[in-house]
């Protein structure tokens, strides 16, 4: 089979190839594998060169004993250990502990680590481990170090509509053990290490966070056992039948802070009242990714076995079963716990582990815990032959580009058999493994056909068709990796679902043979009386829509998602209104485009928070908005933000937005790439440049945003190439356009050249499937792949970083970097009546205190990916991500520099968009296609301004003032 480019890759690129002489055949072999093996590969290795597990052997190495850098310094007291029983190590920032282990035979071998974090509980805590100065595999590039958590309060808490809400969730502060495992968790059992006879080094590197190290303990692995095993050891003792019921929302502590309970609008579920938000479920989506553990504390009445059951509905939108490993007091009992399936249901069951030959767990009398952990090992080998598949496929698409380049012309006939001559067996090959994986997701689901398994078939079906006429698929070539229905394409979004467990609970229970458990689903009446109420009551709840409030009230459109409103709505209630008096109602925007009918219809609300950066100049220029410069302290407010975010809300000499969320656009590198290829972190363009021959040696590119941009490249993709030269995009009286001049001139070059010169890619779908995969290790991109890569891209925390954005080196040695990078804003109507009011609002909103909390609560609630990317920077400073990628966002966020709005700054951003598609795919000439540019410009730009009453007849009448950051901070300072 195919050898794959490289570990990682998966997606077609359109990279501009090399050619191929007649009559050469494709190398195909076109990269080394520049990273370790897969755990799986290595175990399997050493049970085929027999390696024996050591029988009962453990050796517990103390913190005294850590051979560390600073030569102990940071050794601390026992006195000062947070409880534990000895000295032990302050470890993080980059530290590494290195500990020395004499084993009696070669073999394998577990690790287990005992520490109490220090480091804020939303960064993950992660750290690598060498054997003998190596990885012995990926996985032990990246080992984390789970914190549990828990409700800040016991007590419900009530939204203003008495609905319940979420409650805060604090990280639990306590020395907890761990075993060194798989970060992805396909694997169930804690990783092995392979020890030499003898003495041994291992060295645990700090990848990111700070924490206390304790005790590290080598032993081999436990022994399994069998329920027939486990209920012997427990022969002679009383089963019990008492039925203890316990409320799935209301668990102990989880591992994850948002695991939640969810409001089910069911009578099915307790408790539950037409009309009223009760929080009555637990997990659905928020508790489905591998590894996440959840744990509820029972009081047993009495010591003996009991059967133990779930009330659940397991509606996987896939259709596939989902797992859950169990345990009992941080155990599993017997190996019949782990992965136990939930099989679909789209409606309430009660799952008695064991269906119909129970299990009985014994319990003492007294305080218990039971725990469900996400388990993803039974899909771990579809997953891994899925991901090998991709890989390979990447690899046999890059062959077939490096023959027939970018020609996908259909007439052409192709003979790509003479140059791939195994291409037909590797299609056929890959199409029987993907029917072998078929085989095994039927009988895990029962023979039900989900959606996963159609899809399956689906693709097995189209590699047997592409087979069938392999001088055909370069023009079938989207069939293959490079179309939305691709097979490559399938395969992905069938890795993604098999690793998605959702399962929601009502209630757990354990109990007796004989106990009666609750029902299921409530009866076909009450079904009825309750669908009734709610639809009469569907005409007077209003929640969070658009609706009349009184004339004391604030109204306030918000153009978020629901989880965000709710947040804010109680911070809101919380804090602002008992501080100020002024009580505030929040509203669903339904579209913001039409806040501009609104106005003109004078329906709008007081403010508008979450609006395009572009919004508030056109409300502006039509007399709909406040110029925040009024109010006597906006001076001190507008120091809360960058300078640059501030050019498009401005309108002359009124400022009419503050910023609410601010972007960056930095460089993404894949640290372990770049290493193993030696090849350095760019900091001009010229670097990337002097880059670009070694990674597309092998294969790779650099990326820029106007690969991600499809036909349109707007502004915040184009920008940076002018203004990094010095250039700008208009006259300093706003009556015309610069981007003919000399410097605005050499960065539309540069920005052509390294498309036509460079090959940079042209199009790229999807950068972080790309930089993930390492067909495009580096490239410049904005928060959206931030939140994407430290959310979900697991498989690689630890092994990326950021850095500023390339620039342009000055003569005095300093490099301009500016970029665009303003987000979301809020605003104030002139239509409100109550402006006093408004502005406390917008200040108490857009306040340090205020985002910092604001941020922290909505990751700890909805998890890392609704991280929240205040516009404040102070707050920004304060937030729970890595220090050194905040430092390294802050010095981007000194060259912002966001495009000034006109009346005609769209045609600018269209037209700067036409000349590099003129350069790149017809091949004019740089100026040329500028010179024609200006034309439309010019005239775009006299009728815009003839329209707003800038020009009469042709001739200015009123100057128009273009904003530069100089004016802006002179305002903030005066």
């Amino acid at each position: 089979m195919i050898k794959s480019i490289i570990k990682w890759s998966v997606i077609g690129l359109l990279l501009v190839p090399t050619t191929v002489k007649a009559n050469e055949e494709i190398e195909l072999d076109l990269q080394e594998d520049v990273i370790e093996p897969d755990y799986h590969i290595v175990s399997t290795e050493w049970q085929s060169e027999s390696l024996s597990r050591v029988d009962s052997f453990e050796q517990r190495v103390s913190p005294s004993a850590f051979i560390v850098e600073e030569n102990n310094e940071n050794i601390i007291n026992q006195k000062y250990s947070e409880g534990y029983h000895s000295d032990v190590l302050a470890w993080g920032d980059d530290q590494s502990a290195v500990v020395e282990v004499d084993v009696p035979e070669t073999g394998l071998y577990q690790l287990n680590i005992d520490y109490y974090p220090l480091s804020d509980p939303l960064v993950a805590i992660e750290a690598a481990i060498t054997v003998n100065g190596e990885y012995q595999y990926r996985e032990s590039r990246r080992i984390s170090f789970p914190v549990d958590w828990k409700s800040e309060d016991d007590e419900v808490t009530l939204d203003r509509r008495d609905n319940q809400v979420v409650p805060r969730q604090v990280a639990i502060e306590k020395w907890y053990n761990t075993y060194a495992l798989d970060a992805n968790h396909y694997e169930e059992e804690p990783l092995e290490f392979l020890l030499e006879e003898g003495k041994n080094t291992i060295e645990i590197n700090a990848l990111r966070g700070e924490l206390l190290l304790g005790d590290i303990t080598l032993s081999t692995k436990d022994q399994s056992r069998s329920y027939e095993d486990y209920l012997e050891q427990y022969q002679g003792e009383e089963k019990v039948n008492d039925t203890v019921i316990l409320e799935a929302e209301l668990p102990a502590y989880k591992n994850s802070s948002y695991i939640r309970p969810i409001r089910t609008a069911s009578p099915s579920v307790t408790p539950y009242e037409t009309g009223v938000g009760y929080l009555n479920t637990f997990g659905g989506e928020s508790w489905s990714d591998a590894g996440q553990e959840v744990t509820w504390k029972v009081e047993a009445p009495k010591s003996g076995l009991y059967q133990l059951s779930a009330k659940v509905m397991q509606s996987n939108p896939s259709g596939d079963t989902v797992f859950r490993t169990v345990s009992v007091n941080g155990e599993i009992p017997f190996d019949e716990m782990k992965h136990y399936p939930f099989e679909l249901k789209d409606e309430w069951y009660v799952e008695t582990l064991g269906k119909e030959e129970p299990f009985y767990i014994y319990l003492e009398q007294g305080n218990n815990e039971i725990s469900m952990r996400v388990d993803v090992s039974p899909y771990a080998q579809v997953v891994r032959t899925i991901d090998q598949m991709m890989k390979e496929i990447e690899d046999l698409t890059l062959s077939i580009r490096q023959l027939t380049g970018n020609n996908q012309d259909p007439n052409r006939d192709w003979n790509i058999v003479e140059y791939i001559p195994e291409i037909e067996d590797t299609l056929i090959e890959w199409a029987k493994s993907l029917e072998d994986e078929l085989d095994y997701l039927l009988a895990l689901n029962n023979k039900e056909e989900t959606t996963t398994v159609v899809s399956l078939r689906i693709a097995a079906d189209r590699l047997r068709s592409l087979a069938s006429e392999p001088n055909e698929i370069p023009n079938r070539i989207h069939e293959l990796s490079e179309g939305s229905s691709s097979a490559t394409q399938m395969l992905g979004t069938i890795m993604i679902d098999l690793q998605d467990q959702p399962l929601l609970l009502d209630q757990l229970y354990l109990h007796g043979e004989t106990s009666d458990l609750p029902n299921a689903t409530a009866g076909w009446f009450t079904k009825v009386s309750d669908s009734m109420k709610r639809f009469f009551n569907s005409f007077t709840n209003n929640d969070y829509s658009v609706s009349e409030v009184d004339d004391e009230t604030l109204e306030v459109w918000v153009n978020r998602p629901r989880q965000y409103l709710e947040l804010l709505q109680q911070m809101t209630d919380q804090y602002f209104t008992p501080e100020t008096g002024i009580k505030v109602q929040y509203s669903l925007m339904p579209d913001e485009a039409k806040l501009i009918l609104a106005n003109a219809a004078d329906s709008q609300p007081d403010i508008a928070l979450g609006i395009s950066n572009w919004l508030p100049y056109e409300l502006a220029v039509r007399g709909a908005a406040v110029d925040l410069r009024q109010f006597e302290d906006f001076k001190e407010v507008g120091q809360n933000y960058s300078p640059g975010a501030f050019l498009p809300l401005v309108v002359d000499d009124g400022v009419y937005a503050l910023p609410e969320t601010q972007d960056f656009y930095v460089q993404y590198y894949r640290i372990d790439i770049l290493e193993s290829l030696d090849i350095p972190v760019p900091s001009t363009w010229d670097d990337v440049i002097d880059i670009l021959p070694e990674l597309q040696r092998f294969g790779m590119n650099y990326y820029t945003p106007i690969a991600g941009a499809q036909g349109f490249k707007p502004f915040q993709t184009t920008a940076p190439y002018i203004y990094q030269h010095g250039g700008d995009l208009y006259d300093s009286d706003g009556f015309g356009t610069q981007i003919d001049s000399e410097a605005s001139l050499k960065g539309i070059q540069l920005m052509t050249d390294l498309n036509t010169i460079y090959s940079m890619p042209l199009q790229v779908p999807n950068f972080y499937n790309h930089f993930r995969y390492t067909t495009l290790p580096i490239g410049i991109a904005e928060f959206g792949t931030y939140v994407q890569l430290t959310a979900a891209a697991p498989e690689i925390s630890g092994w990326w970083d950021i850095a500023p954005h390339p620039g342009v080196e000055q003569e005095d040695g300093t490099v301009e970097r500016f970029a665009t990078g303003s987000g979301q804003s809020m605003m104030m109507f002139e239509g409100s009546g109550k402006k006093h009011e408004a502005w406390e609002l917008m200040k108490w909103w857009g306040a340090t205190e205020t985002q910092t909390e604001f941020a922290a609560t909505l990751q700890t609630l909805y998890g890392p990916e609704y991280m929240w990317n205040t516009a404040n920077v102070e707050s920004f400073k304060q937030l729970p991500w890595p220090e050194e990628h905040k430092e390294v966002i802050l010095e981007q966020w000194d060259y912002l520099l966001e495009v000034p709005k006109t009346p005609y700054s769209y045609m600018v951003e269209r037209e700067i968009s036409n000349v590099w598609n003129s350069v790149v795919f017809n091949g004019e000439i740089t100026r040329s296609a500028v010179d024609d540019s200006i034309v439309n410009i010019n005239r775009e730009l006299r009728r815009k301004l003839e329209e707003f009453g800038y020009i009469e007849d042709g001739e200015k009448v009123k100057p128009y003032r273009i904003p530069t950051i100089e004016l802006i901070e002179g305002w903030l300072e005066e």
